[in-house]
């Protein structure tokens, strides 16, 4: 057998959903949020809350990059994060920001169970997650960087969190 490319009708969805939700603040970037939605629907986001200035649906820049799955995944707009945080952790969610910050620790040292359930903080390009939000995080984490640059695009690192939050709630290992 041959290894081909398949093609998306060949894509049988599970409609898998885990629960993880995330919290986007003050993403100005109308591409940004629509890769959030893309990631979020594949690979089985519950919910995506959009908090302060955060670009909203319906936005035609959204739309194009999400591949129209706004429309699929779950969203709730609020111009104050803390009262979804607070209500997030009243539901027994663990509060993960993503930043470099004085105290977070590299991603791959988190560890989550598979009874868990996480409310991913992902923050402005250029201010990152403000203090008070920091403040109510149960954890900070952060994607080292090996380059120059002391970060990377909110979307990317987006993606990668996401991967390895629900790969440990798969508890799968690597391998």
């Amino acid at each position: 057998m041959s290894n081909i490319q398949l093609s998306h009708e060949a894509h049988q969805s599970t409609q898998t959903r885990y629960p993880v939700c995330f919290l986007a603040h003050d993403i100005d970037v109308p591409m940004n949020v629509g890769s959030f939605f893309r990631v979020a629907d594949a690979l089985g986001v519950e919910k995506i809350f959009l908090t302060g200035s955060t670009v909203v649906p319906p936005n035609a820049k959204i739309k194009k990059t999400s591949r129209s799955t706004e429309k699929y995944v779950p969203y709730e707009y609020s111009s104050d994060p803390v009262t979804i945080i607070e209500s997030l952790k009243s539901l027994g969610y663990k509060i993960v920001s993503l930043e470099i910050t004085s105290e977070s620790i590299d991603l791959a040292a988190l560890n989550m169970l598979p009874t868990d359930k996480v409310c991913l903080v992902l923050g402005s390009e250029n201010y990152g997650i403000k203090d008070e939000i920091l403040a109510l995080s149960d954890i900070t984490v952060h994607i080292p960087m090996f380059g120059v640059n002391s970060s990377m695009n909110v979307a990317s690192a987006c993606s990668i969190a996401t991967y390895e939050i629900t790969r440990q709630l798969r508890n799968e290992r690597l391998s």
